[in-house]
């Protein structure tokens, strides 16, 4: 399935698009079936503040995060530190180019510490799905390099999704004969990379960042806000990824159980 494609069915299963859909289904049962619609309408309420107001949209989102961060670094005990693209800023007007987005750029930060405290080689993962001519792991490259002062082993410039990510970055890796890697990506998205990075045959030591933390709970914690609907967005993102990549899994038994 293509970017384009996979972007716009996502965006269909998402709010608030699927919230729109559920009300505008409501809408229209309003006359045939007034209690069904009703139904459907207040849903779309109820679901809407759920995943707009931070409160619940931060704790869904902390309950796939690891429950703590990596600590200590004992060297020898990973072969490379693998971080994972995580999107373009493109055309950026200050450095007349593409370059890396505030979310890449907020793992590569814990890259580069985790290299200075291990002294690991780096292997940036990220392709170019939209068809820009350079890739996220070219950028990746260019902002360690230039802002970090950390030098990068590898590049895996051809995947289009963690999956990919994964496949590719071990057949990279088995060639230098690394089976271990510390793997960087946010916290939130840990758990189906670590699951996709595990199936390829990596053994992984998750190095999550970028976690849910809030300063403390107040009444703006209710109020519904973009920020809120964001983090709404990347459960739901994370939690449909996860169990599209299981019915994958089980797919692929079914079909290897037949073909036995």
């Amino acid at each position: 399935m293509s970017w384009f494609l996979t972007r716009l069915v996502t965006e269909f299963l998402l709010p608030p698009m699927s919230l729109l859909l559920i009300g505008g289904l409501g809408w229209l049962l309003l006359k045939r079936r007034p209690v069904c619609g009703k139904s459907l309408i207040l849903l779309m309420f109820v679901l809407f503040y759920a995943a707009s107001a931070p409160f619940f949209s931060e704790a869904a989102l902390k309950s796939l995060e690891p429950s703590s961060a990596l600590t200590g670094f004992p060297k020898g005990q990973a072969g490379a530190i693998v971080v994972l693209g995580g999107g373009t800023y493109f055309k950026a007007p200050e450095y007349a180019h593409d370059t890396v987005s505030a979310m890449t750029l907020e793992r590569l930060r814990y890259a580069a510490h985790l290299h200075r405290q291990t002294g690991i080689l780096v292997l940036v993962s990220g392709g170019a799905p939209q068809g820009n001519a350079v890739s996220e792991a070219r950028q990746m490259q260019t902002a360690l390099s230039e802002d970090f002062r950390v030098p990068v082993q590898w590049l895996e410039e051809g995947s289009g999704n963690t999956v990919e990510n994964a496949r590719y970055s071990r057949e990279m890796l088995r060639r230098a004969g690394v089976d271990t890697i510390y793997l960087v990506t946010h916290a939130w998205h840990m758990k189906r990379a670590q699951m996709a990075f595990e199936r390829s045959g990596f053994k992984v030591i998750a190095a999550p960042t970028g976690f849910t933390t809030r300063y403390r709970t107040t009444l703006l914690a209710f109020i519904p806000g973009a920020d809120g609907l964001v983090a709404g967005r990347r459960f739901l993102h994370e939690v449909i990824g996860i169990l599209w990549y299981r019915l994958r899994l089980s797919v692929e038994e079914l079909i290897r159980k037949g073909s036995a």
